[in-house]
């Protein structure tokens, strides 16, 4: 049978192990279970749905250290960064134990001396939930436990790129004891993903690329199912001139570098106000070339590997691109020399034009365009030239104008001034354009996961 191989890009793509792929038999006879614990599933009172939930939380937080650790062989991030992605999650799960009930609570829509009206929300039934590998527990929590929760099973499927992930989340739910055929975990490569997808589900939950996003909405049209995407980004974030630099900086940084740069919502292209370019880029060469890069196992280390050797040499074309084009490459913009795996240096770009790879394509990876700008309109002009729209930022200390500036900004969030989306579950999450579409997190994520009823009765 053939084998996933789970490889460590941080240590030379040492082997760690590997697990099986599941064969098309497999996945259809876990799909075919699922169909079949779906009304069991939707008839277990909420109420007994939190209680199990709340059991497999106590368990991962048993294997929080174990969970960790894995996160960062697998992918390469630091392993300050992987205990933080796990307690991030731990905190989604309570969020989502705490407010599901009250998110899907009957409402009342009309009501008279002789008849009411009410909207119930019901399981769509069985959900492929396909996350990917740049947040490998994180991404798995957000598919996996609300669609549990409001009463959908599960059959789950994470990247080729972290298969251990997917088998250790496999073991621990499954020490609880679910029925059988609510959830399920199958393990394969992009093919697997594909067979998933065309099988007898009812909703797909997808987190990844815009690619893949639109074949498996092309599969979605066909059966006619409901999807829930978040995909690809590439976020702008405009600088004006009344901005504190040095309060900034560190923002920037974070948002740009946190987790090797492989975020679907991160900082992406840098616009900044041509009177503090030259100021605002010199702080930022400053404290990137202060940043400690090397083995992600190690504690002090702050930019660990990207997940593989396609994404370094992906990331080195894109600034080779930039480079030929004029481009100028403030720091970085190469692999280090003295380290084995997938390491490439935190890379700032200026001289940016928009025929540049690097401006059109989603980076992921650390590197960060900056481009200037001269007027307000210019800048929210170069904000919006992309085919993505995930996120955004502006700073400025005029408010006024900020608004101004976010609402014409084609983003599903803008953050101002630094104040981060992710401080709160109650947002909902998604994007404009072809970051993706439905929204996960807050009453209206619980919701998308649905199907709507209305029940009119007399009295």
């Amino acid at each position: 049978m053939a084998k996933l191989i789970s490889t460590n890009p941080a240590k030379g793509y040492e082997v760690i192990a590997d697990v099986e792929t599941s064969s098309e038999s497999e996945i259809k006879q876990k799909v075919a279970l699922a169909q079949n614990a779906k009304l069991q599933w939707k008839e277990t009172s909420i109420t007994k749905r939190i209680e199990i939930i709340k059991e497999v939380l106590s368990e991962f937080e048993k294997h929080s250290e174990e969970i960790s650790l894995l996160v960062t062989k697998e992918v390469g991030k630091p392993i300050s960064e992987g205990r933080g992605e796990v307690s991030d999650a731990f905190g989604k799960i309570n969020y989502f134990l705490k407010n599901v009930e009250k998110s899907l609570a009957d409402e009342i829509t009309f009501e008279d001396n002789s008849s009411i009206h009410r909207i119930t929300y019901e399981p769509m039934g069985v959900t492929a939930v396909i996350t990917p590998w740049n947040y490998p527990f994180g991404m798995a929590i957000w598919g996996i436990i609300p669609n549990l929760l409001v009463g959908n099973t599960v059959v789950f499927k994470t990247s080729e790129e972290c298969p251990l992930m997917g088998k250790l989340i496999e073991e621990i739910i499954a020490s609880k004891n679910l029925p059988e055929g609510v959830f399920s975990t199958i393990h394969g490569a992009g093919d697997v993903g594909e067979t998933l997808a065309r099988s007898n589900i009812d909703l797909i939950w997808f987190t990844g690329s815009s690619h893949v996003g639109k074949l498996l909405y092309k599969i979605a049209a066909e059966k006619f199912i409901k999807v829930i995407f978040e995909l690809g980004g590439s976020n702008p974030g405009i600088v004006f001139e009344d901005a504190n630099i040095p309060e900034i900086v560190p923002h920037l940084l974070s948002e740009r570098f946190d987790n090797c740069g492989q975020s679907c919502d991160a900082l992406k292209r840098l616009i900044v106000h041509e009177s503090i370019f030259s100021k605002l880029v010199d702080a930022l060469k400053k404290e990137v070339e202060n940043k400690i890069i090397g083995d992600p196992q190690n504690p002090k280390t702050q930019i660990g590997s990207l997940v593989a050797k396609r994404q370094v040499d992906l990331l080195d074309a894109q600034v080779q691109d930039a480079i030929s084009k004029g481009a100028k490459a403030i720091t970085g913009g190469s692999k280090p020399k003295d380290l084995s795996g997938a390491y490439y240096l935190p890379t700032l770009l200026t001289n940016i034009t928009k025929d540049m790879r690097v401006w059109k394509e989603e980076g992921f990876a650390p590197a960060l365009p900056i481009i200037s700008f001269k007027t307000e309109e210019e800048a929210i002009t170069l904000a919006n030239d992309t085919v993505y729209g995930l996120g955004a930022k502006v700073f400025s200390s005029n408010m006024d104008r900020a608004k101004r500036v976010a609402s014409r900004i084609q983003a599903g969030t803008v953050e101002i001034n630094g104040v981060s989306r992710w401080t709160s579950c109650n947002n909902p999450f998604g994007g404009y354009k072809i970051s993706g579409m439905g929204r996960e997190h807050g009453i209206m994520g619980f919701r998308e996961l649905c199907q709507v009823k209305v029940i009119t009765m007399n009295k």
